[in-house]
C-alpha cells in the first residue's frame, strides 16, 4: 500500500529538514528522487546519502522563484527517469520577522514569490507530464500558521494559507486526469528555520510541556505522511490538509 517503486518524485527544498526528510522517506519507499534546492553542494551531499543507502537519486539545482529554473527541473526530470510522478513544494522563505506596519514590500514580494508563485507555476509544469503516464501526485508544505494570526510572521501564514487553499483547485482541476493533490501542515519542528526557539531551553521546554505529545516535532515526522499521500494508501484523499504538529492546534485556549 506504501510503495513507491517506479515512481520519479521530485522535491524542492530537499537539501535539508523537512525536505531532505521527505526525498529519503521516499527513496526507502522506492522512488527516485530528484533533490533540488538552491546550492548544488547541498543537494549532492543528500544524492551521496540516498545511493549509498541503496537508493536513487540526481541532484539539479533550482531557486524556485525563477521560472526558467523551474522548467529546467522538469526537463532536467525527464530527461533523467522519462517520467515525474511526484512534486512535493516544500521550498519556502521567511526573510522577516515582525509587524506588517513596518514589513518592507520587497520581503512581502520574496515570500510570496517562493512560497505561492512557484507552487502555482511548477505544479502545472509537472501536471502535464503526470498526466502522460495515467496520473500522479502533488504534496504542497504548508504549516500551522496558515490557521492563525501572528504579529510578527503573518505574511509567511497567509503565504502557508494560500497553499492550503491552492491544493483545493488543484485536485478538482486535475482529478478527473488522475493526479491528487493534497497539503501537509507541519506544527513547530527541529529544523534551521525553527533554530531560534529549539537552541533555547526555556522555550523549547515550554512548547514541550504545551504539546500533548511531550516533545517538538521532528524532519521524520513529515516524512512518513508524504509517502503516504503520494502512496496507493491515500488513493482517495484529495484536496485536504493533513495537520502533522503533536496536537498543539487542538488544545482548548490556555
Amino acid at each position: 500500500m506504501f510503495d513507491l517503486s517506479g515512481k520519479v518524485a521530485v522535491i524542492t527544498g530537499s537539501s535539508r529538514g523537512i525536505g531532505r526528510s521527505i526525498a529519503t522517506s521516499m527513496s526507502m519507499a522506492g522512488a527516485k528522487v530528484v533533490i533540488s534546492s538552491r546550492k548544488a553542494e547541498a543537494c549532492e551531499k543528500v544524492v551521496a546519502d540516498i545511493v549509498g543507502a541503496g537508493g536513487e537519486a540526481i541532484s539539479v539545482p533550482c531557486n524556485v522563484s525563477e521560472h526558467a529554473q523551474l522548467q529546467n527541473l522538469v526537463e532536467r526530470t525527464i530527461e533523467a527517469f522519462g517520467r515525474l510522478d511526484i512534486l512535493v513544494c516544500n521550498a519556502a522563505v521567511s526573510p522577516y520577522f515582525g509587524p506588517m506596519e513596518t514589513m518592507p514590500e520587497d520581503a512581502y514580494d520574496r515570500i510570496m514569490n517562493c512560497n505561492v508563485k512557484s507552487n502555482f507555476l511548477l505544479t502545472r509544469m509537472a501536471a502535464a507530464h503526470m498526466v502522460k503516464n495515467g496520473g500522479g501526485n502533488i504534496i504542497l508544505i504548508s504549516s500551522i500558521g496558515a490557521n492563525q494570526g501572528s504579529n510578527t510572521l503573518a505574511i509567511y501564514g497567509i503565504s502557508k494559507a494560500a497553499d492550503s487553499s491552492m491544493v483545493k483547485s488543484l485536485a478538482i482541476e486535475w482529478g478527473p486526469r488522475g493526479i491528487r493533490a493534497n497539503c501537509i501542515a507541519p506544527g513547530l519542528i527541529k529544523t534551521d528555520m525553527s533554530r531560534a526557539l529549539w537552541e533555547n531551553e526555556k522555550l523549547l521546554k515550554n512548547v514541550e510541556e504545551g504539546t500533548p505529545v511531550r516533545r517538538m516535532g521532528q524532519p521524520e515526522d513529515v516524512g512518513g505522511v508524504a509517502v503516504f499521500l503520494a502512496s496507493r494508501a491515500a488513493a482517495y484523499v484529495t484536496g485536504q490538509t493533513i495537520v502533522v504538529d503533536g496536537g498543539i492546534t487542538i488544545k482548548e485556549p490556555a
